[in-house]
């Protein structure tokens, strides 16, 4: 991904915007995120928490209340929807089933004004790029899901928008489809090299798209980073549970080290390590994830990120088993194992005790 230097302001700068509906209802609270040229940013949460009703603000649907959207250098206040140099592809197409695909590619060209030639030499480009191409006289109900969408996606493009704005691009596709056609979408876009801004409530679908994420909840921005740093490093409860699967335990901060935090909590003692520049017997959580987390029979050395459980239930899905271990305070958490071989050494089944551990860089910490 292309990025600016320091010193270059954003190319799309969301400054300290409001969105309020009035009688209580402010659906974006304060909401400040700098975009940078060429990047595919996610807006990832839940129904509800403000990410379609920002989408609709930059593509003019919304007006703020308050704050400021600046497109390269453009404020964007009182712009029209039609006037901005941005296109927005809706999760259901909205293709003319009456016109071709060619001619749906054709449409916003046209509209435009564009002289015939370029219109011919754009709609064959997209063809192209999308590989559509042989599709070109069909209808929109001749196609499949996928097509669809691709022809959606190059109505988009074929005016070279500055910013292209994605809702829920691929909610209408099946599982296995959207999968598949998540990366194509991407290579797409990075090819065409458009700054793209994205809404959606699925997780994978950010992880594997964006190459950075904003996790919205209630109107307010909790967290932006890589969907590494967002994966592996969450900083709030709520952002841990949101992203991938996550085992939460309260505890009590005993020991706060520069390189190193022990917290008690009722089941074990865990030892961290990071510091977090607490205060000793301070409230924290401790945010674990089910696939760093490590199964066997005997009890490991040590007395610290340890504890012994009963498998309450068990789930095989082929490339992994899910085991759901109730700890002595009656605590139930997931337990994710890679399938590396056809079948484990030592086979676990219900009701069976099994010692859980994990090492001392696996867990975060969470003040808030």
């Amino acid at each position: 991904m292309s990025s600016s230097s320091s010193a270059s302001p954003a190319y799309l700068q969301i400054q300290n915007v409001v969105k309020d509906f009035g009688g209580g209802a402010v659906a974006v609270n304060h909401v400040s995120i700098d975009i940078q040229k060429g990047e595919i940013f996610a807006l990832l949460g839940s129904s509800g928490c403000g990410k379609t009703t920002l989408l609709r603000m930059l593509a003019g649907f919304e007006t703020p209340t308050s704050g400021r959207i600046i497109l390269n250098g453009q404020d964007l206040a009182g712009m029209p929807p039609y006037a901005r140099p941005i296109n927005m592809m809706f999760q259901s197409y909205a293709l003319f089933p009456h016109l071709t695909v060619w001619d749906n590619i054709a449409f916003g060209l046209r509209r435009d004004g564009c002289p015939k030639d370029e219109v011919a030499s754009r709609v064959e480009a997209m063809l192209k790029l999308v590989q559509l191409g042989k599709y070109a006289k069909r209808k929109p109900h001749q196609l499949s899901g996928g097509q669809q969408q691709r022809v959606a996606l190059a109505r988009s493009l074929a005016k070279k928008p500055q910013l292209l704005l994605l809702d829920e691009p691929l909610g209408a596709l099946d599982k296995k489809l959207r999968e598949e056609t998540q990366i194509e979408l991407v290579n797409i876009i990075e090819e065409v090299g458009v700054t793209c801004v994205m809404v959606t409530h699925d997780q994978e679908e950010a992880m594997t798209m964006a190459s950075r994420i904003a996790v919205m909840s209630e109107g307010q921005v909790l967290q932006v980073g890589a969907p590494v740093d967002i994966y592996e490093t969450p900083a709030t409860r709520f952002v841990a549970d949101f992203i991938g699967n996550v085992n939460m335990m309260d505890g009590t901060l005993s020991v706060d080290e520069p390189d190193h935090v022990v917290i008690d909590c009722q089941d074990c003692r865990h030892l961290v390590g990071h510091g977090i520049t607490g205060v000793p017997g301070m409230a924290v959580g401790v945010a674990l994830r089910p696939e760093k987390i490590q199964l066997s029979a005997d009890k490991p050395e040590g007395e610290f990120n340890q504890v012994l459980g009963k498998v309450r239930d068990l789930a095989y899905f082929g490339a992994f088993t899910v085991y759901h271990l109730q700890l002595p305070s009656g605590q139930v958490i997931k337990v994710s194992e890679s399938n590396h071989t056809r079948y484990r050494n030592e086979p676990l089944t219900w009701d069976q005790e099994v010692w859980a551990s994990w090492s001392p860089t696996a867990q975060v910490v969470l003040t808030q």
